[in-house]
């Protein structure tokens, strides 16, 4: 294509069960002109050559060492043509023209609005997410000990700007449509965060910039992620707690210091648990969430970047 108005960028790890329908229902309900990239991270070569021979209509980037979120949305970003990006998750379904709707969105939306995503629902069909308010570093820090729970509607009490469209705070990563030269500007994700939070960083510095963050509660899209939950939590977890500690303290050794202490002894009180249940059940599960723990307690107060941690832990 040409001149398409949207480019959309998928992860996917080796998952075809996952991207198939996702493609699927990209080719057969998006309206607008488009191009579509999907990184194939560490796929085998079998995996490879079936998807490129079911799909020759996606553009295929090959990605074969280990990079996080970030790093692996923007080896497609950079090549990205379109006046938009839809960057979506490859364990998402579509089943309407959801990027159609999400254009029209932005182009009826003031000039300074930069970001607008759908809603998240379940594979059951509940509600997921539906805008996300404002986060601030307590919140991450009590989440932990399960004293704060992120509202999963923050359209709720609101009076939409029209239709059903909402001013939020942050978007999340699972799909959403940004201006492409907004994007270009911001320096696409940012690579210091290996799995989280880069849609909170990507959010606040949107904002940080003048930059409108909005959601359509009229647009559905289904996320399937508590179904593709993997083996490989003990890497992807302690990178995720050190990129959020990194996040939430803004640079400043104290406050990761004062964040980093309750959130280890957090950590700690569910390794101690898991351990006692490991030996108690004796099962995979309950060994994979107390090695989960473990790695966690050792990496917070680490120098160690979140990428070297998920390195040192996928390879242990």
């Amino acid at each position: 294509m040409d001149s398409p108005l949207v480019s959309i960028v998928i992860v996917c790890m080796n998952r075809l069960d996952n991207l198939y329908p996702c493609l699927k229902g990209l080719q057969a309900h998006t309206s607008v002109p488009s191009e579509t990239f999907v990184v194939a991270y560490r796929f085998t070569p079998q995996n490879l050559a079936k998807a490129i021979a079911d799909f020759p209509w996606v553009h295929w980037i090959e990605s074969n060492e280990i990079r996080g979120f970030s790093e692996n949305n923007n080896l497609a970003l950079r090549k990205a043509r379109g006046r938009y990006c839809f960057v979506v998750n490859d364990d998402t379904e579509i089943r309407e023209d959801l990027v159609g709707a999400l254009v029209a969105d932005l182009e009826r939306l003031p000039q300074d609005a930069a970001i607008v995503s759908p809603r998240l629902l379940n594979a059951d069909g509940s509600l997921q997410l539906c805008g996300r308010p404002p986060y601030p570093a307590r919140y991450y820090v009590l989440q932990q000990w399960h004293l704060h729970r992120e509202p999963v509607d923050d359209t709720a009490g609101k009076t939409p700007l029209f239709g059903e469209v909402f001013r939020t705070s942050n978007i999340t990563g699972a799909a959403f449509l940004i201006k492409t030269d907004v994007f270009r500007e911001l320096g696409w994700f940012d690579e210091t965060y290996f799995f989280t939070p880069e849609d909170i960083a990507l959010s606040t510095l949107a904002r940080s910039r003048g930059y409108g963050v909005y959601v359509d509660r009229a647009a559905c899209i289904t996320h399937k992620w508590r179904t593709t939950a993997t083996r490989i939590s003990p890497a992807v977890r302690p990178a995720a707690v050190r990129g959020s500690l990194l996040f939430f303290s803004g640079g400043s050794r104290v406050k990761y210091f004062l964040l980093a202490l309750p959130v280890w002894l957090a950590e700690s009180a569910k390794r101690a648990k898991a351990s006692i249940r490991m030996r108690s059940t004796r099962s995979e599960a309950d060994r994979i969430a107390w090695e989960t723990y473990r790695n966690i307690t050792r990496s917070i107060f680490t120098r160690l970047t979140p990428k070297q941690l998920f390195i040192k832990y996928f390879h242990a």
